[in-house]
């Protein structure tokens, strides 16, 4: 009888049967409830911003391939495969109950810091522009930074939520956090020289505390450190100087440091209100360093105009406002954090990467998230966005 009970029962049934024997509440484990609006948009959002980022890696990879001797699908293949990794990592996060990353989060942030110092290891840690920041492993290239990324908010959530009550307590809820932030800064600023990385962390960690209600002096403790040892960082190198200042003299410094953005201001102009056509922009055939990735806003601009900006611009505001709809209607604290912290450095990441490429924001060789040319930048946010899926699947 028994037997028969047990096999007349739905998937789902059976699996809500296993976790209640295993003693998993409901807080802990996917809802049953039909997926809300919030939830429908995430995803149509980020599909969209993923498929056309795909779609202009294409046009913009195809010439550089060509003349590198190459075929013309080759980058986009690469950009291809990554994604198809990412739909699975991101599956993998929305469908695993995101409790279950308190316990790992520590150790996963661990073994973040481990890869973060393989960039200096010799023979397999590359510098591009002034900062060893990737890893080469055979074929495989990657940041150890865009792993952080998830870690780090993983922990930082972990520790927050777990001692809501303490939020205020230097030694039990903030000192964690602090250490994580501080450790994760010196090693991209010391180690990897990559300052538009610890910007984002900073973004991240600040983001987390503030939702969770840390009191405003600690954080502003952060945010007049994280500027004075940035100021001092800059002002000892002279190449930092003029990359960083460069913005506020294009013209003047068109012809070297701000050669880029100059090249992408242009590239924009040229597209207008309704583009130059799909395919058909110049700024990629060599005028625009880097345009398949850093600038590929650029190249949005050029072959899409005005709409095409409004497009991918419009497209990150309704993340935000999706995203800190998931975050405010979570079940529990620990997704809330997770929630607001992903959409936070999602958004504020395009925030940068869009004014580096139009010249009101230093440049600092950050990707735009979904778009851009990058497997690894790729592959953890669309794991991210699984995350951020999780969170709006389970809202109150």
């Amino acid at each position: 009888m028994a037997t028969n009970v047990s096999t007349s029962l739905t998937p789902a049934q059976r699996r809500r049967a296993v976790l209640d024997k295993r003693g998993v509440g409901s807080a802990r484990r996917l809802t049953s409830a039909a997926p809300t609006k919030v939830f429908w948009g995430i995803l149509a959002v980020t599909t969209l911003l993923t498929v056309f980022g795909l779609m202009m890696v294409l046009s913009a990879t195809s010439i550089e391939a060509v003349n590198r001797g190459g075929s013309p699908w080759a980058m986009f293949q690469k950009q291809l495969m990554w994604a198809i990794f990412g739909l699975f990592a991101g599956w993998a996060t929305y469908r695993m109950p995101y409790h279950q990353w308190h316990g790992i989060a520590k150790y996963a942030l661990w073994a973040s810091y481990g890869l973060m110092v393989l960039p200096r290891v010799p023979g397999v840690g590359l510098e591009i522009n002034g900062a060893r920041a990737w890893v080469a492993l055979g074929p495989i290239r990657f940041q150890p930074s865009e792993v952080l990324k998830v870690t780090l908010l993983l922990y930082c959530a972990s520790v927050l939520s777990r001692r809501r009550k303490e939020i205020a307590n230097w030694e039990r809820s903030l000192k964690p956090v602090m250490t994580a932030w501080a450790v994760t800064v010196a090693l991209c600023m010391f180690l990897q020289r990559d300052l538009g990385a610890a910007i984002v962390f900073t973004c991240i960690v600040m983001a987390t505390l503030f939702i969770a209600g840390a009191p405003i002096r600690w954080m502003g403790g952060m945010v007049t450190t994280f500027g004075v040892v940035s100021f001092f960082l800059i002002m000892a190198s002279s190449r930092l100087q003029h990359r960083f200042f460069a913005f506020l003299d294009l013209e003047g410094n068109k012809g070297h440091w701000a050669y880029q953005v100059w090249q992408s201001v242009l590239s924009i102009a040229n597209g207008g209100i309704a583009g130059v056509g799909v395919g058909q922009g110049t700024g990629k055939w060599g005028y625009v360093p880097l345009a398949h990735s850093d600038f590929i806003f650029a190249i949005i601009a050029e072959e899409f105009g005005l709409i095409g900006t409004v497009s991918v611009i419009g497209g990150f505001m309704v993340l935000l406002t999706l995203g800190m709809q998931a975050a405010r209607g979570a079940r529990d604290h620990y997704g809330a954090l997770l929630a607001g912290g992903i959409t936070s450095w999602l958004c504020v990441q395009a925030l940068i990467n869009i004014g580096g490429v139009i010249g009101a924001m230093p440049v600092t060789g950050l990707t735009l998230p979904l778009l851009s040319y990058g497997g690894s930048s790729l592959f953890m946010t669309m794991a991210a966005v699984g995350l951020l899926l999780n969170v709006a699947r389970n809202m109150k």
